[in-house]
């Protein structure tokens, strides 16, 4: 066991209930540049050096899924020059860190448009996914060009095309169903949703997926999210009392 919870005792953490699936918003990167008082590049590229040290502990704690929200539908709003300093950074990402984590058994995976990626982001992306598709140590499921509501839209639409096509039937139509028109329908709904900087909502990430998830909102910025960091929101999930619609015994 790591030593992320340094304040627990060592049979405490014996016991810990280990989420499934947590899902990380990294917010705060340009508040943390400005706070410093270095331009919001500073903060974007700050915030893909950590990804490596926060999934190898992610790993570490056992947990088999993690989601990371990369980058919104709504973040092309952004101007452009930042647009591409980001887009950059993570391409370092998945040339420099992620053979790392490869070779540590992570996979990676992509959900979100492809159409609107830059062609040298997304040659790098999947290079990263088939390089890492037999490992299963830890998945990640990378959120690039992504939306909640519009993965809906899009798995409605699949789902429109399958009915006309004779593949489904409407009166079939159900939760489960709508899932597997989803990005990436294997991986389980989210346990708990770690969010940074202070901000308390989701912004349109894995509506579907987050359902019953616990939300967990931290004012550390994502640049100096860590070990410890974590730690403390697996520490908070221990105390949630998970009843999904029923009655506690």
């Amino acid at each position: 066991m790591c030593d992320i919870m340094p304040h627990m005792s060592e049979q405490a953490t014996e016991h810990l209930i280990i989420p499934r699936h947590v899902a990380f918003i990294m917010d705060g990167n340009g508040r943390w540049a400005k706070k410093r008082g270095l331009p919001r590049s500073a903060g974007h590229k700050a915030a893909c050096e950590r990804l490596k040290d926060v999934f190898l502990a992610v790993k570490e704690y056992g947990i088999p899924y993690a989601s990371l929200y990369a980058f919104s539908t709504e973040n092309w709003n952004r101007p452009q020059k930042e647009i591409n300093l980001l887009m950059g950074y993570l391409m370092d990402f998945c040339e420099r860190d992620f053979p790392h984590l490869a070779k540590e058994g992570v996979r990676l995976l992509h959900s979100g448009r492809r159409d609107r990626l830059p062609s040298k982001t997304l040659l790098s992306l999947d290079k990263a996914v088939n390089s890492s598709k037999d490992n299963s140590a830890l998945i990640v499921n990378v959120c690039l060009d992504y939306g909640g509501r519009d993965e809906l839209a899009n798995a409605a639409k699949r789902y429109g095309e399958d009915l006309l096509a004779g593949k489904v039937k409407l009166e079939e139509m159900n939760e489960e169903t709508l899932r597997h028109y989803l990005y990436h329908p294997e991986l389980p709904d989210v346990d708990l949703l770690i969010r940074t900087s202070g901000e308390e909502r989701i912004s349109n990430f894995l509506l579907y997926e987050l359902a019953y998830a616990e939300l967990y909102f931290t004012p550390t910025y994502w640049p100096d999210f860590g070990k410890e960091e974590l730690g403390k929101a697996l520490e908070a999930y221990q105390h949630r009392n998970r009843r999904f619609g029923r009655v506690s015994a």
